[in-house]
Formats: C-alpha cells, sequence, structure tokens
C-alpha cells in the first residue's frame, strides 16, 4: 500500500490505530499535476484521454491515471462553493464542454424550471409535497428541475439518459448528484426506494429501442406506494403510457394537456390474476 499510494501520489493525512488493534489510514488525493510530472517513474502512467475525460459508461477498467483538467496552461479553478455554484453560468463548467452548450440555452433552461416548478408543481398538480422526500429526475438535463427545488427537504437524483447529450459534468459543477442510466435497461436500485419520479420528454427516444411497457414496469418497482410519477410529454406520448398507468391500479390525472401525474395505489395482484 505505501509503494502503491507513493506512486499514484496521495497524501497520507491520517493514520491511527484503535484499541483492538484495527488501523485507520486516511489519504488526499492531489489537486494538481505537478507530482504525477515529478515522478521518478512514471508508474502508472497519466491517461491518453482519447475518449474524453468524462468516458463512464461501460468503459473498461485501465490502470493510469487521468490527468487533472487544465485551463489555458494554467491549473484548473475548481468550482466557487455552495449554494453559489448552484446558479453559475456555463462558462464555469471545464473547456471542452463550453464549445457544445451556449449560455443562453443553459439560463433560459434554468429560468424555466424556477417558473415550472413555482407556478405549477407545487402547487397545481395535487401532489403532497410535505410528503417527498427521494426525488428522482429521469431526463435530468442541465439540473434544472434539481436546482429548483433547492429550497425543498428533499433531494434529486439526476439521470443522464446514455443515448442523449452529456450533461452529467454540469450537474456535478452545479454542486447536484448524478448519474448515467439506459432506460432500457434496470436501474440499480432497491424495489421502493423513490417518493417521486419525474421524466420530461424522456420517452420518444426510448421507443426505438424498447418497450414503453418495460420502462413503466421498471418505474412501478423503484416507486413507493402511495408515492408518484409526473410525467411532462407529447399528447401522443401521454395517452400511450395513461392505460398502463391505469392497468397498475395508478389514480392519473391530465393537468392542462401538459402533465400527466400518477399516483400509486397499494394494489398487487393475486396469484389467480397474475396467471389468468
Amino acid at each position: 500500500m505505501v509503494l502503491l499510494t507513493d506512486s499514484i501520489c496521495w497524501k497520507m493525512v491520517v493514520k491511527s490505530m484503535d484499541a483492538t488493534g484495527i488501523g485507520v489510514v486516511i489519504y488526499q488525493k492531489p489537486v494538481s499535476n505537478s507530482c504525477y510530472e515529478q515522478r521518478k517513474v512514471n508508474s502508472p502512467p497519466l491517461c491518453v484521454q482519447k475518449d474524453g475525460p468524462n468516458i463512464s459508461w461501460y468503459a473498461p477498467l485501465d490502470s493510469c491515471l487521468p490527468p487533472l483538467a487544465n485551463r489555458s496552461g494554467k491549473e484548473y479553478n475548481w468550482p466557487i462553493s455552495w449554494p453559489d455554484r448552484l446558479k453559475t453560468g456555463i462558462s464555469s463548467v471545464p473547456q471542452e464542454l463550453n464549445g457544445i452548450y451556449a449560455e443562453e440555452k443553459y439560463d433560459d433552461d434554468m429560468k424555466h424550471w424556477e417558473t415550472l416548478v413555482s407556478e405549477a408543481y407545487l402547487h397545481d398538480l395535487g401532489i403532497s409535497w410535505s410528503s417527498i422526500r427521494n426525488v428522482m429526475d429521469m431526463n435530468a438535463g442541465f439540473g434544472g428541475f434539481a436546482a429548483a427545488l433547492i429550497n425543498q427537504p428533499l433531494w434529486v437524483m439526476n439521470v443522464v439518459p446514455v443515448h442523449g447529450p452529456d450533461t452529467l459534468p454540469i450537474i456535478f459543477n452545479r454542486g447536484l448528484i448524478g448519474i448515467y442510466h439506459d432506460w432500457c435497461e434496470a436501474f440499480n436500485t432497491y424495489p421502493r426506494t423513490y417518493d417521486l419520479l419525474h421524466s420530461s420528454f424522456l420517452f420518444g427516444n426510448l421507443t426505438q429501442r424498447c418497450s414503453i411497457i418495460e420502462v413503466v414496469a421498471e418505474m412501478d418497482r423503484i416507486l413507493r406506494p402511495g408515492k408518484w410519477v409526473l410525467i411532462q410529454d407529447t399528447i401522443e406520448m401521454m395517452r400511450k403510457i395513461h392505460p398502463i398507468l391505469q392497468s397498475l391500479h395508478y389514480e392519473t390525472t391530465f393537468y392542462k394537456q401538459r402533465f400527466l401525474v400518477g399516483k400509486k395505489d397499494f394494489w398487487r395482484p393475486n396469484h389467480k390474476e397474475s396467471t389468468s
């Protein structure tokens, strides 16, 4: 461990042992590339970023060290402190993303979600927000939905679909939590984990690869009984999803033909129903 941690420039900051003889060591990762560059032996080597620094979905393991980001020859400036970083502009993200997403698009997205959440989501959809703690945004984009809920006593898992734009670095830069996922596969979580599942124009890109029924069944698996799904999509898509939710005994409501809200019941099929 000493040789390995030295080779990857980890600094030992705490080393202790309790009365039972169990030892604890805490290491600190470097904040710049200078230690990597000053090593006498370049092993493990620095990675060659052929696929970009953010690749993580089905990426094979490698025994190289990803170099820390540089900006204009200087060490990368880390994001500003929380909670100010929640509303920082797109220009504050790593340089490789600056040319992909326009500042105007990011600002418009932030204003859109602030207005939609404050004027509709929190008051007009019949959702009991006081009973919600765990929320998932199934198609998170820049994380605007989660940012607009910052004053609510809950947390949001921001999911970035792997076949869409890679906005997860922006979500992390804002100080939010997030993950990549392919919604044609099962989500890696226990059943009945979330109180609210939020889907904004997610299903259109999925129908070419898997069945809507499969996705809705997976949503039902990870949603707690008595809790909600909130779907914003095209009228055509919501009309396809609506009978699936009803078949699972959800209480459903359309709001101004823009949103479909479903409340999960405590119903489960008995043996006769499930085999008929």
